[in-house]
C-alpha cells in the first residue's frame, strides 16, 4: 500500500510539474514604440499659397501630396533637422509662442516632413535665411502656418516635438528605375515616420540591401524583373524592422505604388 500511494504521488507530481511547463504563458517580446520628444525652440516660416500647390513633390520624392495622404499639412524642413534626407516622413507637433500674431486658443499642429528648406550663406542666419545651420526651422505650407499664427507675420517664434505618425494603412512603396536598377519610394510610414535601412528580397533571391539614394528613396542595383518582390525596413528612431511579404506581384511596373498592410508602431 504504500508503495503504492508513494507511486501515486509522483505520478501526480509529474503530471502537474509537465501542466506547468507546458501552460507557463510565453515571454512577450517587447515592440519598440516611438515617443515624443521634449519640446524645442525654433522658428516657422511658410512658402506658396493657400492652395499649398508649391509644395507639392518635394526633396522627399512623395511627388503628389494629396493623392499620397500627406495633404496641406506638411513642412520643409532646415538643414540640421532634415537630416540629409532620413527626416522624411516624420512628424512634428508645432505652437506659435511669444508672438503678436499667435493665434490664442489654437494649442498646436501637426506636420510631416517633405521637402528640405536649404541654406543660402550669402544671407545672414538671423536676417532673411533662417534655414542657415545650425538653425532648427519650419518652412511650413501656408495652410498649416496658418492654423497657429496669420500669415501677415512672416515668421513666428515656435516650440516644436517629435511626435509618433499616424498613418492609415501599411507602408507603401512606389517604384521607379528600369532593368537592373530599382529606386523605391517609400511612403505613408508610422510611427517614428523614417527608415534607416531597407532589404528588397526577389522569390528567387536571398535579401539584397539597398542604399539610401536621397529623400525617401531607396535603391538596389539588381535584376528582380519578373519576381515577386518583399521588402524589409528598419525604423531610423526605434530601429524596430518589419517585413511586407510579397509587396509586388510577379508583373509589377515602375511607375506604380503598391500597398501593405503592415507599419511601424
Amino acid at each position: 500500500m504504500a508503495s503504492f500511494t508513494s507511486w501515486s504521488f509522483k505520478l501526480l507530481f509529474m503530471t502537474l510539474a509537465t501542466f506547468a511547463i507546458i501552460s507557463k504563458p510565453s515571454l512577450a517580446v517587447a515592440v519598440p514604440v516611438f515617443q515624443s520628444s521634449p519640446w524645442a525652440a525654433a522658428h516657422a516660416t511658410f512658402y506658396g499659397d493657400e492652395s499649398a500647390s508649391q509644395t507639392m513633390g518635394g526633396a522627399c520624392g512623395y511627388g503628389d501630396l494629396f493623392s499620397n495622404g500627406y495633404g496641406t499639412d506638411t513642412a520643409a524642413l532646415s538643414t540640421t533637422l532634415f537630416n540629409d534626407g532620413f527626416a522624411c516622413g516624420t512628424c512634428y507637433q508645432i505652437k506659435c509662442v511669444d508672438s503678436p500674431w499667435c493665434y490664442s486658443g489654437v494649442p498646436s499642429t501637426t506636420v510631416t516632413a517633405t521637402n528640405i528648406c536649404p541654406p543660402n550663406w550669402a544671407q545672414d542666419s538671423n536676417n532673411g535665411c533662417w534655414c542657415n545651420p545650425p538653425r532648427a526651422h519650419f518652412d511650413m505650407s501656408k495652410p498649416a502656418f496658418m492654423k497657429i499664427a496669420t500669415w501677415k507675420a512672416g515668421i513666428v517664434p515656435v516650440m516644436y516635438r517629435r511626435v509618433p505618425c499616424e498613418r492609415p494603412g501599411g507602408v507603401r512603396f512606389s517604384f521607379q528605375g528600369y532593368g537592373y536598377w530599382l529606386l523605391v519610394y517609400v511612403m505613408n510610414v508610422g510611427g517614428g515616420g523614417d527608415i534607416a535601412n531597407m532589404w528588397v528580397k526577389g522569390s528567387k533571391t536571398g535579401w539584397i540591401s539597398m542604399s539610401h539614394n536621397w529623400g525617401a528613396s531607396f535603391q538596389a542595383f539588381a535584376t528582380l524583373g519578373g519576381q515577386s518582390l518583399s521588402f524589409k525596413l528598419t525604423s531610423y528612431s526605434t530601429k524596430e524592422t518589419i517585413i511586407a511579404w510579397n509587396v509586388a506581384p510577379e508583373n509589377w511596373n515602375v511607375g506604380s505604388t503598391y500597398k501593405t498592410d503592415v507599419n511601424f508602431h
